[in-house]
């Protein structure tokens, strides 16, 4: 008896596995059929072939195919929307421009918590600029800072552990300030590489080179190394003036460090990326011959991503809001255009130091707001991003290829008092 039940529900298997091959066939069928259709067709499909069709084509499909991971938002791994969360755990002094914290680093997770380090400026004023500037009082915000770090258990409740770099005595490099840092695990040691000023910024553009100090914890205590890592480029380069915003992964065996750089003509600045790597965390440093290799972009934020590195490119230049990425991590390509893009984003990058083959990507990380508080009070705070720049996440709700807006939100964007005169000005002369 037992005998045939087992046969029976044995045929019945067979018989669901065969009908199951012959649908699949049967679909696989109806696409080739579809395709071949598609390319028969006098006009273009009305359902988006997912793969290039073989047919004559504009510059716009074309490069739809061509440029882009998938023919659209929604299926593309490097398209992401994000949202954004509300820290707790960090007071701004009711936000009276005396305390800020910006440019935070990349997360890490060690022991049980995520670890971030930031520019931290507690001042008796807020900025004052640099003419007004002086041993107490900021020129900007990010003058007179020192670096800290926090920790959390879940990412958005953190907790202040204090000073991680403070500023040296002087002359060494980042007396004046040390800022915008970012961390690299190597060989067991932790290091933060962050820009050293030694005067006032604004007195003489953001003159700020590339130090670094090291610790066997990222709790520390931090050794610093007390030499510039990364010097600025010879004259008439076009990183002559500055090496901003280093950041580090291990790609192909050596130190990554990618790095910004202010270059033009002052109040009309061009800002694009470089690369400079190593083989040793303190250097030297070898800059990249095709520097810049990112044409656009403020603070660099990347992440390896499948066998190359991906590049959240914010604000400046014509391909900023966009996610890039590139093979060898260093030609960069658009895969993507987006909006709301973080503002310095330090993005949770598990794999950032493993040397992965195959870049897993990134769901959240912390970033910046800038230029609040009222009329002379300036200062930053800290906040959380959430996206989809995964190739283990399928979240739908951040492929929506759509932000939505309310007027309030466009409202705010309205015009200076000097545009107005200008139309009224321009509606006058058609009067007469």
């Amino acid at each position: 008896m037992m005998y045939k039940k087992s046969n029976k529900l044995n045929q019945i298997f067979t018989a669901l596995l065969v009908f199951i091959l012959i649908s699949c066939g049967k679909e696989a069928t109806s696409v080739e059929a579809g395709n071949e259709n598609s390319e028969k067709l006098s006009g273009f499909p009305n359902r988006l072939p997912m793969e290039k069709p073989n047919r004559e084509m504009s510059a716009a499909l074309n490069r739809l195919y061509d440029a882009y991971p998938a023919p659209k938002p929604q299926a593309n791994e490097l398209f992401s929307q994000f949202k954004y969360t509300d820290l707790k755990g960090f007071d701004y002094n009711n936000h009276n421009g005396t305390i800020s914290r910006r440019d935070p680093s990349k997360v890490i997770f060690h022991e049980g918590k995520y670890y971030v380090w930031y520019t931290y400026r507690n001042t008796p004023t807020p900025p004052q600029g640099a003419k007004k500037s002086s041993d107490v009082i900021p020129s900007s915000d990010w003058d007179l800072a020192e670096i800290w770090y926090a920790t959390s258990t879940d990412g958005f409740t953190w907790e202040e552990q204090g000073v991680a770099i403070k500023r040296p005595e002087k002359p060494i490099v980042g007396w004046r300030s040390v800022t915008t840092t970012d961390i690299l695990q190597w060989k067991g040691k932790y290091y933060l590489y962050y820009q050293g000023f030694m005067e006032a910024s604004g007195k003489r553009g953001d003159d700020c080179p590339v130090a670094v100090s090291y610790a066997d914890s990222p709790n520390g205590p931090w050794t610093a190394y007390n030499k510039i890592v990364i010097p600025n480029g010879a004259k008439g380069e076009w990183d002559e003036y500055s090496i901003h915003d280093p950041y580090p992964l291990v790609y192909k065996g050596k130190i990554y460090l990618y790095y910004k750089s202010d270059f033009g003509v002052k109040g009309d600045w061009i800002r694009m990326q470089g690369l400079a790597t190593a083989d040793n965390p303190l250097g030297p440093f070898t800059k990249h011959p095709l520097n810049p290799v990112i044409s656009s972009g403020h603070e660099t934020s990347l992440f390896p991503f499948k066998q190359g590195i991906a590049a959240l490119v914010y604000k400046d230049g014509n391909e900023h809001n966009t996610v890039q990425f590139a093979k060898d991590g260093v030609n960069f390509e658009i895969a993507a255009i987006t909006e709301m893009m973080p503002y310095a984003a330090a993005p949770f990058v598990p794999d950032a130091f493993t040397d992965t083959k195959d870049g897993r990507g990134i769901t959240w990380g912390l970033a910046h707001f800038i230029g609040l508080g009222k009329k002379g009070q300036f200062h930053s705070m800290l906040t959380r991003f959430d996206c989809d720049l995964s190739q283990d996440l399928n979240d739908h709700e951040m492929k929506e290829p759509r932000v939505k807006y309310t007027p309030e939100d466009y409202f705010k964007r309205s015009l200076s008092k000097k545009q107005r005169v200008r139309i009224e000005n321009e509606t006058k002369n058609l009067e007469k």
